[in-house]
């Protein structure tokens, strides 16, 4: 999970566990305990990963194009920032009480996943070391091999960009993860958008809501442009119903997503759609086109009709 936070990336950040787990093994009569072990893990996990980050071969994603059917005009072109979706089956617990769980949703969320990526290596890593596991800037500091100055001063920096990027949370509209609140509405989405009745899946949207489709780089705003472009995809589609498989990512509602296969009596994977909801409404659709990712989340590849 740290190295997710940090790559934005479920593979990189699986690859990264591997290379810290071989690294500890291999260095373990080295270990002379001045820190806990858990800090010392930590150190290795954190620099594998600001490797990576920094490596001259490491390059983006390609993008995809983007897709020719759609006519409506999108709000604006986001910027080419991938991440990936992180399964709840993989997720720590998230606290048993409903502050801790709170806590626990906001750093998992792919708001603030995705908000991170915009950050600095090293701004990275400190605020995650700082504000998520409860590292002291002390600690940061011998752990990144830097002064605490130097902490306090990217944990600024960090926390200005994080704050620009990600919306307040309203506590008094926020269901709590995995509540009935939040199923009910999840299951309502799901209905509508199976039938494509774009009206019912509109009436469900704040009015400020996103729908986005990385690495696609559309982004649309508000439920007119959102109901633009459903309609476009349902047009392109021919009106088939979908089916929706029920999962999780990031503590937020998801379902894997099936199209029927024109060629063969079953529906075929389409991806991932994840959920982030505000009270009883969504307030973004995130629409991943990668069906590499079924396989993360347990989902098939094909189901039957």
């Amino acid at each position: 999970m740290h190295c997710y936070r940090i790559l934005g990336s479920l593979q990189d950040a699986e690859d990264m566990l591997q290379e810290t787990l071989l690294a500890a093994w291999r260095g373990l009569d080295g270990y002379e305990g001045r820190a806990s072990l858990r800090t010392w893990l930590y150190q290795i996990a954190t620099n594998r990963c600001l490797n990576a980050l920094r490596a001259s071969s490491r390059q983006p994603r390609t993008e995809l194009p983007d897709p020719s059917f759609v006519t409506t005009e999108p709000t604006r072109r986001g910027s080419a920032v991938w991440v990936e979706p992180y399964p709840d089956v993989l997720l720590p617990d998230l606290g048993s009480g409903p502050e801790a769980r709170y806590e626990a949703k906001e750093s998992i969320a792919l708001a603030f996943v995705v908000a991170i990526q915009h950050l600095p290596p090293r701004q990275r890593a400190v605020l995650v070391l700082r504000d998520v596991l409860g590292f002291r800037a002390a600690e940061v500091a011998d752990l990144l091999e830097v002064s605490e100055p130097a902490v306090n001063s990217a944990l600024q920096r960090a926390r200005a960009t994080m704050a620009s990027r990600l919306p307040r949370l309203d506590r008094d509209r926020a269901s709590l993860p995995r509540s009935a609140r939040q199923r009910d509405l999840a299951a309502r989405f799901a209905t509508a958008f199976a039938s494509h009745d774009i009206d019912g899946v509109v009436a469900l949207l704040t009015d400020d809501a996103w729908i986005t489709m990385p690495p696609v780089t559309l982004e649309y705003q508000g439920p007119a442009a959102i109901g633009g472009l459903l309609r476009d995809v349902s047009a392109w589609h021919g009106g088939r119903p979908y089916r929706l498989v029920p999962t999780g990512a990031n503590g937020q509602p998801a379902y894997g997503l099936y199209i029927p296969d024109g060629s063969a009596p079953e529906f075929r994977a389409y991806g991932i759609v994840v959920l982030t909801l505000e009270g009883d409404q969504i307030s973004a659709i995130t629409r991943y086109v990668d069906n590499s990712l079924m396989s993360w989340f347990g989902l098939p590849s094909s189901l039957a009709e």
